[in-house]
């Protein structure tokens, strides 16, 4: 299924976008975002866009070269974006937009390449990070499940992925790879789906859905990345810009939440929306992955 970018319609109204705003698209995933701010503004906008995974930022660019736009990319993590203005030499973003929607895009193998065990359908090894080169001091999936103790195993799976059964999850966990190491994506997920009580294997989701979304996001320490990517890029925004965030997330949502509300109080930015802009009905009809997504808007007034 190919992937679809959310809440097009409210971005562009969200940000308002005039002649002359440099764009800057802190998550450009699989490049929709980008491609909705071209239609609109052509090139009465300048388009400039980063991503941790490198397969990210080269469907981004053959999309927008398609779509007759020569956006400036770069492979960063956005907790180094205000690297961005001394890679291009370009003055301050007026529109960041930060999507930590999960791109199902990163979900498919580029031929050549191995597979990283984002996805609990495939037999991948358990890797999990969303860098290309991968050394020795990186923390991989396969580090996690198979050599962290069983109480901080336990407390990131109910923690980052909020699931109710992680005491029991982390018991099988440590309990099969006694009995050998688990090395691939569909072994671990084997496991927990056995771990769970057997109506919960048959939910609306997949049972290993918040045990592989939790050790995502330690294994990439996104949540810490999070709060200094919104620190960084307020920093950089032009006064009068606005930060778009979309979340998928109530640990996300409640950093872009905290950190928007801290700003505001320290009358340094404004909130545009008091109560986050979620996506129609017809919307989530469409596209069920967005039945999740939260957009909240903040003004920058000084700072």
């Amino acid at each position: 299924m190919a992937h679809e970018s959310v809440l097009l319609k409210e971005i562009l109204e969200g940000f308002s976008f005039e002649e002359g705003d440099i764009y800057l698209d802190a998550t450009v995933g699989s490049g929709g975002h980008m491609e909705a701010v071209w239609n609109k503004m052509s090139n009465r906008v300048e388009l400039y866009g980063i991503d941790a995974d490198e397969t990210s930022v080269d469907i981004t660019r053959e999309r927008l070269n398609l779509a007759g736009a020569k956006p400036r990319l770069a492979v960063l993590n956005f907790r180094n974006i205000d690297k961005i203005l001394e890679i291009f030499s370009i003055k301050n973003p007026t529109k960041i937009l930060f999507d930590l929607g999960w791109c199902s895009d990163q979900l498919d193998t580029p031929e050549g390449k191995i597979g990283r065990g984002f996805s609990f359908q495939r037999n991948e090894p358990l890797i999990m990070t969303f860098k290309n080169d991968i050394n020795k001091e990186d923390t991989t999936a396969y580090d996690i499940v198979n050599k962290w103790d069983e109480k901080n195993l336990a407390d990131i799976i109910y923690g980052y992925g909020e699931e109710k059964y992680a005491r029991r999850i982390t018991r099988a966990i440590v309990e099969n790879r006694k009995r050998e190491i688990i090395k691939t994506s569909d072994q671990l997920a084997k496991i927990i789906k056995e771990a769970v009580p057997v109506f919960y294997r048959f939910g609306r989701i997949h049972p290993a859905t918040k045990t592989f979304q939790a050790i995502r996001i330690a294994v990439n320490d996104e949540l810490q990345t999070l709060k200094i990517g919104l620190q960084k890029a307020f920093c950089i925004l032009k006064r009068g810009g606005i930060i778009g965030v979309i979340s998928f997330h109530s640990l996300e949502d409640r950093i872009v939440k905290q950190f928007f509300r801290n700003l505001a109080n320290k009358e340094w930015g404004k909130i545009l929306n008091k109560k986050p802009i979620v996506p129609s009905n017809k919307e989530i009809e469409i596209n069920s992955r967005a039945r999740s997504a939260k957009l909240r808007f903040l003004k920058k007034i000084s700072g």
